[in-house]
């Protein structure tokens, strides 16, 4: 039997673990179900995964730790599964690395369809090969193949992953005023609310970075309303 890909499911209530489990199975998925980190890292040593489903709340290690974890050695598709609805929980598991998130409870028809698009656009990625891009501005450099952002001196100036999704998408549309909508969808591939801080949040936190004065901002600029505009001539090397 040919299958849509591999999902490996870390979940410790085993109802719901379940549920999802014959939800991803009946869609044509090969699933894996796990309840804590020991038995994550089994599953992995014994076969990769097109996308993980990372409850944050385990017994033991929770998902934020092993997802901290996870993207020292791999860029695997990870959905966060959260009962919290604080932005907190939200935003540190999209700058430790995941691609996308939900609440509990959640409705499993849209998290199969986020599945599937992120599955499709990690893949994406994947096959469009290791072509280096590289953008400068100002004295710094950003190069989206090896994910270095470095400075006039030439210091690294680490980025979380967030961070360089967000920083990657500014500087791919210099000049452009790209909503939080638009943004968000960067970052985690979802919906922005108006409640949602997550794109200010990392605003806010790529200024205090980049910007002489991140009161004053040159490049990261807001456009009250829209959304943030990157205003340096950003360009790609000859």
């Amino acid at each position: 039997m040919t299958h849509s890909g591999h999902i490996l499911i870390v979940e410790d209530e085993a109802v719901t673990r379940t549920t999802l489990a014959g939800y991803f199975d009946k869609a044509g998925y090969r699933v894996t179900e796990v309840e804590d980190g020991a038995a994550l890292w089994s599953a992995l040593e014994a076969g990769p995964a097109d996308l993980i489903l990372l409850d944050i709340e385990l017994p033991g290690e929770d998902g934020l730790s092993l997802l901290r974890q996870l993207r020292q050695t791999s860029e695997v598709a990870v959905i966060m599964v959260t009962g919290k609805t604080d932005d907190i929980d939200r935003i540190l598991g999209l700058e430790l690395g995941a691609h996308d998130y939900v609440t509990k409870p959640f409705n499993t028809r849209e998290l199969l369809a986020r599945a599937k698009n992120l599955i499709r656009l990690t893949r994406q990625v994947r096959e469009s090969g290791t072509k280096a891009s590289t953008r400068t501005f100002d004295g710094w450099v950003f190069n989206k193949n090896s994910r270095r952002l470095t400075s006039p001196r030439g210091e690294d100036v680490p980025l979380t992953r967030g961070e360089f999704d967000l920083l990657s998408a500014l500087l791919s549309n210099p000049g452009r005023v790209l909503t939080r909508d638009s943004l968000l969808d960067h970052v985690s591939h979802r919906d922005w609310d108006p409640n949602d801080r997550t794109i200010d949040v990392l605003v806010g936190r790529l200024r205090r970075k980049i910007e002489s004065d991140p009161k004053q901002p040159r490049f990261l600029v807001t456009v009250h309303g829209l959304g943030y505009v990157f205003t340096s001539n950003s360009r790609e090397p000859a």
